[in-house]
């Protein structure tokens, strides 16, 4: 195999692993909030403004996983 692939399978490489954690992530924060809205509905403000802001960074991660995967490809 040729250097251009290597550094292509890399790139995938970062791109998919560096973004599966941020999918496990935001789907156990959905889970989260459910199970806790499920409990306690009153806390529906709190709870909202804690997921929204958990999920932020959480994709957060996977943006700076993209921005590494690109790079690697672009790299000569």
């Amino acid at each position: 195999m040729d250097a251009e692939t290597m550094k292509m399978l890399g790139a995938g490489l970062a791109a998919g692993l560096g973004m599966l954690g941020p999918g496990i992530g935001l789907g156990l924060i959905g889970l989260g909030a459910m199970q806790a809205l499920g409990r306690n509905p009153e806390a529906r403000g709190v709870l909202l403004t804690n997921m929204i802001l958990i999920g932020a960074l959480t994709e957060a991660v996977g943006i700076y996983a993209l921005i590494v995967a690109i790079l690697l490809a672009m790299v000569v």
